[in-house]
């Protein structure tokens, strides 16, 4: 039996959650019989007591592991040979940053399975953070406009609004955001910044969590192929929040002149599609987005496009973007920097293309935290934890000197194993090209 281990999270001083709960890790070593280590931590959320009672014991470093569980990315130096590692190692798309770790983990002779890669048979993700990088993007980016809109002297009721890792827990945050609603219902929004409209790109599970943070407020949902006649026209009014959620129909075109959208042919061939997504920059006042994105598709926010609304008129709808999917330079093309929970914004000058540090002063609003879960450390660790648990025997059970096939690993854990004893898988051996450079 394989000895469990919890790794303290060193990414950045705001990554307090944990991969297992105490609960969890108590239910696993009563199920298996299996020894669990759990490296000191002065900020992890749970403490090193709750660990303790629920049979652990407390280390420093990973030596005392057999299979070692985190959340981030393992720094190089701290790698120990001939270990199971089991992370998001951000890895699959070949990122030149994490490609010596990569190749650090190869040459020691270890295991690297991702949980980004732990699906079904239909490629479906089980293990994830997402609604959570959801629920937090929603209230920070309205705490952070309350801000930016005060200081230009207009009075929102978003003023009042914390940022996330400010509230216990999600419910504690929804029901102060309700009652945030119920003055929006009273008093409404200030003229000039009405109809007060928000887009969301994308409808899985890290937009579903921010929709559940707007639900809290009055809203009412506007589709797609209506919302710019809506704003143009004048509809709407001072009391209401107006919402659209963009799929992937909305967002692109094929670029053959009276070529039908097929959406198997989109995420297959991405290069017969173009964006049809700036015709609607105008309606909005804030955008979020929550798209899986990747260098083949295409942006749907450009430098070209923001400049091209800045220059149609004197003042600009469009306030604030959320970018929860923190693609750098990616299909939102002016988020040009990842940015940390105690400064989580900068300003986008569309006519410049430049940006500046700071949520409040000229500019779009650009938040674009990279670790959004960790600001609800609580919920999304519990959350992420019970969906990992069904796998832990096996992870501790598996005779890893076998080959990966006859490993023990469920089909799941194979599907996300892109090292397998220093080697990388079948799977993943496209990664050898990004490793050599």
């Amino acid at each position: 039996m394989k000895k469990l281990l919890i790794r303290a999270e060193d990414k950045n001083r705001w990554e307090r959650r944990a991969p297992v709960v105490p609960a969890d890790l108590e239910a696993t070593i009563r199920e298996t019989g299996a020894r669990a280590f759990v490296e000191a931590s002065d900020k992890r959320f749970f403490t090193q007591k709750q660990y303790a009672e629920a049979g652990a014991a407390s280390c420093q470093g990973m030596a005392d592991g057999d299979v070692i569980l985190g959340v981030k990315e393992i720094p190089i130096e701290k790698l120990v040979d001939d270990k199971t590692y089991v992370f998001f190692s951000h890895t699959i798309k070949g990122q030149k940053d994490n490609m010596p770790l990569l190749k650090r983990i190869m040459d020691s002779g270890s295991t690297l399975i991702d949980y980004e890669k732990i699906t079904d048979d239909k490629e479906r993700r089980l293990i994830y953070f997402g609604p959570y990088a959801g629920h937090a993007g929603a209230i920070d980016i309205l705490s952070l406009m309350g801000e930016y809109w005060a200081v230009k002297d207009i009075d929102t009721p978003f003023a009042a609004v914390c940022r996330a890792h400010q509230y216990d827990s999600v419910e504690a945050a929804r029901k102060h955001l309700a009652d945030i609603g119920r003055v929006i219902q009273k008093e409404g929004f200030p003229e000039p910044l009405c109809p007060f409209t928000i887009g969301i790109l994308g409808y899985g599970n890290v937009s579903g969590g921010a929709q559940e943070i707007f639900e809290c407020l009055p809203v009412q949902r506007i589709p797609a192929d209506e919302i710019n006649t809506f704003v143009s026209e004048g509809h709407g009014n001072r009391h209401t929040v107006y919402l659209t959620v963009f799929k992937e129909q909305d967002l692109v075109e094929p670029t053959a002149p009276g070529a039908a959208f097929d959406l198997n042919e989109y995420f297959t061939q991405p290069e017969r599609y173009k964006s049809r997504f700036e015709q609607f920059l105008p309606s909005f006042t804030l955008l979020v987005n929550a798209v899986y994105w990747e260098e083949r598709y295409p942006r749907f926010v450009t430098w070209q496009g923001l400049k091209r609304l800045a220059q149609a008129g004197p003042e600009m709808k469009l306030a604030g973007i959320a970018d929860i999917s923190c693609d750098t330079h990616g299909s939102i093309e002016c988020n040009v920097k990842s940015t940390s929970s105690d400064m989580p914004a900068y300003r986008v000058d569309p006519l410049a293309g430049t940006v500046s540090d700071g949520h409040t002063g000229k500019g779009i609003v650009m938040l674009a935290v990279d670790n959004l879960p960790c600001e609800l450390p609580n919920d999304s660790s519990t959350f992420f934890s019970n969906q990992l648990k069904p796998f832990l025997p096996a992870l501790l059970k598996a005779d890893y000197h076998a080959s990966l096939e006859t490993s023990g690993l469920t089909p799941e854990l194979q599907r996300a194993t892109i090292v397998y004893n220093g080697k990388l898988t079948e799977r993943f051996s496209y990664l050898q090209e990004y490793i050599d450079g």
